[in-house]
């Protein structure tokens, strides 16, 4: 009998400890990249959590941050399980957190697993690149591609240096081309997708950037499981594009597997910059 006992509360503990790992799945802190308003982000991502609700049987809950840093910093403490970053931020999370694990990259509106970056001006701004010093430069985030990052290599492109300029963070990709809509910047820098949105306002592109790697889940496998993550990627892979069509601009159109090797030509350019974390005026 005390064996029968023993034999019962031994299944007992395993099944309590299965039912635990499997619950530390069940809710999913999903961190979304600040490139908007809070309001407009949440309702990007609302109905693509929703599919992955349904489907896997979880609870997506989403974790709002101010800047990708933040984002960052929490994936590193344990706060966040999956998160929304473009190349840069991720090729610098990998660095320090070696189980940061990429999960899918999102299409763009072309059908390109890839974006650009691109530095605008008002027309009749664009005689300013030829001679680009002492000019005023919005910035999005020290942490993002589109930043400093982009900035830099497009003023080395039109032989200058962004230090030989003014530059200020601003944080959001719109918050850049409504202060060059205003005037109160010469130049700017965000994504080209985004900057093509002020077209109609007089914002045209001076300069791109090369493709980079599109922005994408990255997943902190120190808190989901490998199935988990699987699941997540078969599930964002396998979506039929009417649901996609009500999904966010960002993301309905469609996604690739990531893996990290995909992120190694950022990784050469990366090690080349030095970022600083507050703008020079």
């Amino acid at each position: 009998m005390p064996r029968i006992c023993f034999s019962t509360m031994l299944w007992v503990v395993m099944c309590v400890c299965i039912d635990l790992g499997y619950a530390a799945d069940r809710v999913v802190v999903f961190a979304p990249m600040p490139m908007e308003s809070p309001e407009l982000v949440i309702g990007q991502w609302k109905p693509l959590l929703s599919y992955l609700e349904q489907r896997l049987g979880m609870v997506f809950r989403i974790e709002y941050s101010k800047s990708n840093q933040e984002i960052l910093d929490k994936f590193r403490s344990g706060k966040i399980d999956l998160a929304y970053l473009g190349p840069l931020p991720y090729v610098a999370l990998k660095k320090v957190f070696p189980a940061a694990q990429p999960v899918v990259k999102f299409r763009e509106a072309n059908g390109e697993a890839a974006y650009t970056c691109a530095m605008i001006a008002l027309a009749g701004n664009d005689r300013k690149l030829k001679f680009p010093r002492n000019l005023k430069i919005a910035l999005t985030q020290p942490m993002s591609t589109c930043g400093y990052f982009a900035a830099d290599g497009l003023l080395h492109m039109a032989g200058t240096h962004i230090e030989s300029n003014k530059y200020r963070y601003l944080n959001a990709h719109d918050a850049v081309a409504l202060a060059v809509v205003r005037g109160d910047y010469d130049l700017g820098v965000v994504k080209s997708a985004i900057g093509a949105k002020y077209a109609h306002l007089g914002v045209i592109r001076l300069a791109e950037t090369a493709a980079l790697p599109a922005l994408g889940l990255i997943a902190n496998s120190q808190r989901l499981s490998k199935e988990t993550i699987e699941s997540v990627r078969i599930a964002l892979l396998e979506v039929d594009s009417n649901t996609r069509a009500t999904w966010g601009d960002n993301v309905r159109h469609g996604a690739v597997s990531a893996e990290d090797i995909d992120y190694n030509p950022m990784r050469v350019l990366y090690k080349k910059k030095d970022i600083p974390t507050e703008g020079n005026f």
